[in-house]
């Protein structure tokens, strides 16, 4: 399965979203982040979006960079766990708009899971 995982300006968030990309076993990882958001080290394609956008252009532009880095998959894992809302609305929108289904992904104690 690919992750997904948004990247935003909350650093406090890194960690969740790190240990998902680290102990998780992924086919491929792409980290969706503001332009202005500092280089995230920890492996993963990059994909960086304007996020002073609106929110139905952010989704357009979302759905533009994302639909040819999904490989075919029918659905894919997803981190929320950065971010604010209105990142979160473009992304899963235009995910859903691909189409593509989601399964939340976190990190836990007990390692990966999924919450739906």
């Amino acid at each position: 399965m690919e992750l997904i995982a948004f990247l935003g300006a909350d650093k406090e968030n890194w960690g969740q979203v790190t240990a998902l990309i680290k102990k998780g076993e992924w086919d491929k990882v792409l980290v969706v982040k503001a332009k202005d958001t500092e280089s995230f080290p920890y492996g993963g394609e990059a994909i960086t979006i304007d996020t002073s956008q609106s929110i139905l252009e952010l989704k357009t532009e979302l759905m533009e960079k994302i639909k040819d880095k999904i490989s075919g998959e029918f659905e894919v894992a997803l981190s929320i766990a950065s971010g604010n809302g209105k990142e979160h609305m473009a992304l899963i929108s235009a995910l859903l708009g691909i189409p593509v289904g989601i399964r939340f992904a976190v990190f836990t104690k007990e390692g990966v899971k999924f919450i739906n």
